[in-house]
């Protein structure tokens, strides 16, 4: 059973820092695309970044570039996301994907979902 499980969220004031991680387990996913997307109070889930575990090339929303980096550790079985730079616009909630197709996981269609994780940015 694969099971992607995040962590790292927290409250933090504008300009900070945070560091998500999302452990994955129950499958080997070197051929696997995996990412990142949120969702907002009110808003409609949105894509932030994904990564293809294979060869590591990464793909960002524009919103983001430049400030949030993805990136996975293949020991650990997992994927990070590093989030500098934060604006109070980045309040959501951050969801880990996984997905054989690239494609598909930037369709909003991946296979699995982890249960999500609160970031929270003050002005």
């Amino acid at each position: 059973q694969v099971q992607l499980v995040e962590s790292g969220g927290g409250l933090v004031q504008a300009g900070g820092s945070l560091r998500l991680s999302c452990a994955a387990s129950g499958r080997t996913f070197s051929s696997y695309a995996m990412g990142w997307f949120r969702q907002a109070p009110g808003k409609e889930r949105e894509f932030v970044a994904c990564i293809r575990w294979s060869s590591g090339s990464t793909s960002y929303a524009d919103s983001v570039k430049g400030r949030f980096t993805i990136s996975r550790d293949s020991a650990k079985n997992t994927v990070y996301m590093q989030m500098n730079s934060l604006k109070p616009e980045d309040t959501a909630v951050y969801y880990c994907v996984a997905d054989p197709e690239r494609t598909r996981l930037l369709r909003s269609l991946a296979d699995y979902w982890g249960q999500g994780t609160q970031v929270t940015v003050s002005s």
